[in-house]
């Protein structure tokens, strides 16, 4: 199993004192995070894209270009590009950029975004909001598969045997995509043959079983081969030397961010009481000592048989210190239990 880190590069004031780090400490405290993340010996590190003051990357692969030059093995990864919004030849291009400068680590992860700030900002119609992503995630495709394409489509200019430059490093750019929850997005991934990456982000990891069962079903049925399947698992989490620090440093941030999002759509605001039974052995959020957070991650390997796991580190603002010290329990301790783990598990179903 692969085990990364996915950050949306929050920048949200500290609960207690109400600071906020400027957008520059911000941005050299993750250019540290992936650094230290592939020192390590960490697989991914993967950033999300938003067009809000609280999320600090509106464009993952200029960040992940700076990343590329400042690192050796680690994959670097967008968590998501919101394709829906941008257009395929330009994403295509700036990922093949990265590719080149990493030396073929760069990775795609499309989705439709749980934010809409940037369909009325690049002039995209909410009322498309699918057929945006479907035609668009078909034509990045075929980017991938071929130097010069003719193509047609809805909601962007033709294409007319036009090549497409730079080419990356890789022979074609992994391409994932990114879902939380829909059964369509499920059925898409699969029946194209791409790696799905879900995100477990409330309530009980269990029931995405459905989910996951859907696309190993779909992908088998549609002719692609399992041997080849690639299923990411996505969940908040952090990690400190015991269980109640990692709670107490973990909550002021997390609940901040939940409950402002909860404002906007209308959930409940976050309080102790929720947050200590998402913290519970089967729920979802992976908060607490080392062993917990191994114990967390192969539960979810028994429940999903995934390929690949993401903590997602941090939701809100945690200091720099406390992300660097996570990110090291992370490489240090509890990959190489989960991996260790993951193998024996693999060497007795094979016997």
């Amino acid at each position: 199993m692969e085990i990364g880190i996915s950050t949306f590069v929050e920048n949200t004031p500290d609960p207690a004192t109400g600071k906020l780090l400027s957008p520059y400490e911000r941005m050299a405290n993750l250019m540290e995070e992936i650094e230290l993340s592939d020192q390590l010996g960490l697989d991914v590190f993967a950033i999300g894209e938003h067009h809000r003051p609280d999320f600090i990357v509106s464009s993952p692969a200029v960040v992940l270009a700076a990343a590329a030059v400042k690192t050796k093995s680690i994959k670097l990864s967008s968590a998501v590009t919101v394709l829906s919004s941008d257009d395929p030849v330009r994403v295509f291009q700036d990922f093949a950029h990265v590719d080149l400068l990493s030396k073929g680590r760069a990775e795609i992860m499309a989705g439709r975004g749980s934010f809409i700030e940037s369909f009325p900002l690049f002039g995209n119609d909410l009322k498309d909001y699918d057929t945006l992503f479907s035609e668009k995630l078909d034509l990045l495709i075929k980017l991938n598969k071929s130097e010069k394409i003719t193509w047609t489509g809805r909601h962007r200019p033709s294409i007319d045997d036009r090549g497409v430059y730079p080419r990356p490093y890789q022979k074609e750019l992994p391409i994932w995509v990114a879902v939380g929850g829909t059964p369509e997005s499920v059925v898409r991934a699969a029946s194209k043959g791409l790696p799905m990456a879900l995100a477990i982000i409330g309530g009980m990891p269990d029931r995405f079983v459905p989910f996951t069962n859907l696309y190993k079903e779909t992908y088998k049925g549609t002719g692609h081969d399992l041997a080849k399947m690639q299923l990411a698992i996505h969940s908040h989490g952090y990690i400190a030397d015991d269980s109640q620090k990692a709670a107490d440093e973990f909550y002021g941030p997390y609940a901040y961010v939940m409950s402002q999002l909860g404002r906007e759509r209308g959930w409940s605001p976050m309080n102790r009481e929720h947050y200590e039974m998402m913290r519970a052995p089967e729920g979802s959020l992976l908060v607490g000592s080392p062993q917990q957070v191994i114990d967390k991650i192969l539960y979810e390997y028994e429940l999903f048989g995934n390929t690949r796991f993401l903590l997602h580190i941090s939701v809100g603002t945690l200091p720099h210190v406390k992300v660097m010290h996570a990110i090291e329990l992370l490489g240090t301790v509890v990959a190489p239990a989960v991996k260790k783990a993951v193998e024996k598990q693999k060497g007795k179903a094979s016997e």
